[in-house]
């Protein structure tokens, strides 16, 4: 399968304050910088470029750091890009940027 990119935003349930939700956040964001995918961080959701597998993978490792963090609950939004002859980051920013 070729490359995929995959939007998603982990929502953190249960937190008592913004500064705590923020931390669930940020220990999701680790495991994504941690995967070595390339990846993109954005106010709004986080994009990973990669093998579609290996993708899922590390969101159900967001989700678990989020929840290791304190939440109670995680919401999870996704949305995947796939295209038979590839997908990557650069392609669709490369006129923005």
């Amino acid at each position: 399968m070729p490359a995929v990119t995959v939007s998603f935003e982990v929502l953190p349930g249960g937190l008592p304050d913004k500064a705590t939700t923020y931390a669930a956040v940020d220990a999701a964001i680790a495991v994504v910088a941690e995967s070595g995918l390339s990846y993109r961080v954005c106010p709004m959701e986080t994009t990973i470029e990669g093998d579609y597998d290996a993708i899922m993978a590390v969101i159900k490792r967001a989700q678990e750091a989020v929840l290791a963090a304190g939440a109670s609950r995680v919401f999870t939004l996704i949305k995947v890009d796939y295209d038979p002859g590839g997908s990557s980051i650069a392609e669709k920013l490369a006129k923005y940027e």
